[in-house]
């Protein structure tokens, strides 16, 4: 197996997320022997943003860190995990609502359409949609 960056990079849908996290500074924290959920939004999803909105958080690497780090949970958290919590605590600090139903899992208000895919460190869950923390979103 992989590691998660060399996963999402074989899986071919996420390279804006990659292209963040590098930008991000956090590609060397996938690549770590410690265990992380990556909560994945596709390029798709990176697509539904705003225009320019990615341009200007590529301007913005503090605020770019906090993003992508929002979407990596602590530990290996596989999808019989997910459907019996309520919440995942993020590398950025802050805490997502997990949310299981007949419709599926949801993350926040991003839909979870696959789960489980497994790397040497850890494992990735393709969303939907870019998570956006409080703060940042400024809720």
């Amino acid at each position: 197996m992989a590691d998660i960056v060399e996963t999402a990079a074989k899986a071919g849908n996420f390279k804006k997320l990659l292209q963040v996290a590098e930008a991000a500074q956090i590609i060397d924290t996938l690549k770590s022997p410690s265990f992380f959920t990556l909560f994945a939004p596709t390029d798709e999803a990176f697509a539904k943003l705003p225009e320019r909105t990615l341009d200007s958080l590529l301007q913005d690497i503090p605020k770019l860190k906090k993003i992508v780090a929002y979407h990596i949970a602590f530990g290996d958290v596989r999808s019989d995990d997910l459907v019996q919590i309520e919440e995942a605590e993020t590398l950025e600090g802050s805490i997502l609502a997990i949310e299981s139903s007949n419709d599926g899992i949801t993350v926040n208000d991003a839909k979870i359409l696959q789960t489980d895919i497994l790397a040497d460190n850890g494992v990735i869950h393709v969303i939907d949609a870019v998570l956006m923390p409080a703060m940042v979103a400024g809720r």
